[in-house]
């Protein structure tokens, strides 16, 4: 019954973006690092060969691949710290990335100058902050908002393609999920690196205990992050699972990329063109890895389906890897719903106090 009525309220909040467009399949080569593209041998080996190999080559340097080749310069302007990505995109508005920071206000409630930074240092505490596909500026602001009441301050990362990252002309951020199977490789190691880069300025703030809490596209970038980034200590994600193909294949909420893509792939072969962003790839690596987290699954998700999710928790035990699980008996929309949001927002607070 409860299912029933999740998965109809669910296709109900689904159906609000009515402004999603199905973009034409390309395998976008060109957005590939050219590092990680295989000789030619003396044949010419075919598109679908190219990316193929591309993905073998990264995950087996994935250390690499997901790290920045250097520490941009960072601004701070008003509540934004802003620096340049270092994975440079043809699209200009794209390579500036923005991060709304949340530090802990004093006891006063003056947060100013010299003495606000004492603070801060003083806690040493923070979270960077990962939103979902097309999530708005207001979004997770409240969850920012909540960590600093708890003592843990908060950067909330704009992701590729979004908000002030937006491409003219676009209402949603289509260019970081697509059925350009290159560009979305692309702008998927990006928000990792961004992310990284973000830590980056943390620590040279005086914090020394971080942690992520990613959302559904959020919480996939922020895997990968925790798992290539030693620095940080905890991680929260909401909306887990396994393949970054078989997300978007199965998926409601990406119907419509789905249609760009079956034009010329099978849902096996889009499994395959994306295993270097896909969560299972990495699951190895984080054997004796003591740090902690928590992967959130809604049971009754049609975005990111409860089998998808357990795929991830099967692989994690053939690995013994010991995160720690929750499964809420909502979906992928309802979940920012009351009463599920703060259920979740308690749940995830105290973890992070816990084990930050």
């Amino acid at each position: 019954m409860l299912k029933q009525i999740i998965h109809r309220w669910e296709r109900k909040l689904s159906t609000r973006d009515n402004n999603r467009v199905t973009r034409p399949f390309e395998w976008g080569i060109e957005f590939l690092e050219p590092e990680y593209l295989a000789r030619t041998n003396g044949h010419r080996p075919d598109a679908r060969e190219i990316i193929h190999k591309f993905n073998e080559r990264a995950i087996a340097d994935s250390h690499n691949y997901f790290k920045p080749p250097a520490t941009p310069e960072f601004y701070f302007e008003g509540e934004y710290v802003k620096f340049k990505s270092t994975v440079e995109t043809p699209f200009e508005q794209n390579n500036t990335v923005y991060a709304r920071y949340f530090p802990v206000p004093p006891s006063n409630g003056n947060l100013n100058g010299s003495r606000a930074h004492e603070v801060e240092r003083a806690e040493g505490r923070a979270v960077v902050v990962l939103p979902h596909w097309n999530a708005r500026p207001v979004e997770h602001v409240a969850t920012c908002q909540w960590l600093n009441r708890t003592g843990i301050a908060a950067l909330r990362l704009t992701l590729p393609y979004h908000e002030q990252r937006m491409l003219p002309g676009f209402e949603r951020a289509d260019y970081m999920v697509s059925a350009n199977v290159g560009r979305t490789l692309q702008s998927m190691r990006q928000a990792v690196l961004d992310t990284r880069s973000a830590i980056d300025w943390l620590f040279a703030q005086g914090y020394t205990r971080i942690g992520l809490l990613g959302t559904s596209l959020g919480s996939c970038i922020g895997f990968l992050a925790f798992i290539h980034d030693k620095r940080l200590r905890a991680g929260v994600y909401l909306h887990v699972s396994s393949y970054f193909g078989d997300v978007v294949w199965e998926g409601i909420t990406t119907a419509h990329v789905r249609r760009g893509l079956e034009s010329k792939l099978t849902r096996e072969e889009v499994r395959k063109v994306w295993l270097a962003i896909s969560p299972n790839s990495y699951i190895n690596r984080l054997k004796h890895d003591n740090r902690r987290g928590l992967l959130i699954s809604a049971r009754y998700d049609l975005s990111f389906t409860p089998e998808l999710s357990r795929l991830l928790f099967d692989e994690c035990d053939r690995h013994e890897v010991r995160l720690d699980r929750a499964i809420i008996p909502c979906g992928h929309y309802t979940l920012g719903r009351v009463p599920y949001k703060f259920y979740v927002g308690y749940r995830l607070v105290s973890y992070f106090r816990k084990h930050l």
